[in-house]
């Protein structure tokens, strides 16, 4: 009972899927692997599923020092810079920032259908959709690309509780003139910062926001200070 307690309480904490990204990846067809590069998200496609341990991300988590955004280590501390996260996960981390949410009454006529067409879907609304459209055609592609964003965000990016899409997700589809100038290193980043904030004063009982890629940005940061020949930072 006990073991089963603990899995239980493993997946709640821990909900970002590398699993089911680089799966989904791995399945498309050679058409959309290359939007998937034309949005700036070619680099997700070559993160692996991985497999760490709660212990060791609770110990990250408890390593985020949220007064200078830092990693705490036992080597020493480490700054989590956008440009960091940018060349962790390979994504854009300069321009202007994405919207916090989305208000539906600043929208426009057409995106209020948008909004109206994604609003609480679930993460298997996303991936059935995400399989099924044919990219044929330039209004496909673009539908193809706003559910992908989404996607991306709900299974690693920017990974919630509640497995259903909120304004902060939807926020970027609403820009899709300039997505690839968007700022994704500062969108991650303060949404990190936002779920560790909000779980360590109580007023959640789970991390909104993946660990998974502060895990990618600290192994990152290790390789960087071993090509110094620097020691190699550890948790503790």
């Amino acid at each position: 009972m006990t073991l089963i307690l603990l899995c239980l309480q493993q997946t709640k904490d821990l909900k970002c899927a590398t699993r089911l990204l680089s799966e989904k990846f791995e399945k498309m067809s050679k058409r959309k692997k290359a939007i998937v590069r034309e949005l700036g998200f070619g680099g997700l496609m070559h993160i692996p599923p991985m497999n760490f341990s709660h212990k060791l991300l609770k110990k990250l988590d408890k390593s985020f020092n949220l007064d200078n955004n830092k990693l705490d280590t036992g080597y020493g501390s480490f700054k989590v810079k956008l440009k960091t996260i940018g060349a962790a996960l390979s994504l854009n981390a300069l321009g202007d920032l994405f919207p916090d949410k989305v208000s539906y009454k600043d929208l426009s006529e057409e995106n209020k259908l948008t909004f109206r067409r994604f609003q609480g879907k679930t993460l298997k609304n996303l991936t059935d959709d995400m399989i099924n459209i044919n990219v044929d055609n330039d209004h496909n592609q673009l539908m193809f690309k706003k559910i992908l964003i989404l996607y991306t965000q709900m299974v690693f990016l920017l990974p919630m509780t509640i497995n259903k899409l909120s304004p902060v997700h939807l926020a970027p589809i609403f820009q899709m003139d300039k997505i690839t100038e968007g700022n994704w290193g500062a969108h991650v980043l303060d949404f990190i910062i936002k779920g560790i904030t909000n779980y360590r004063l109580k007023k959640k009982k789970s991390i909104d926001s993946c660990l998974y890629a502060l895990m990618i940005v600290y192994f990152h940061l290790s390789k960087y200070a071993e090509k110094k020949g620097e020691a190699i930072p550890s948790l503790g």
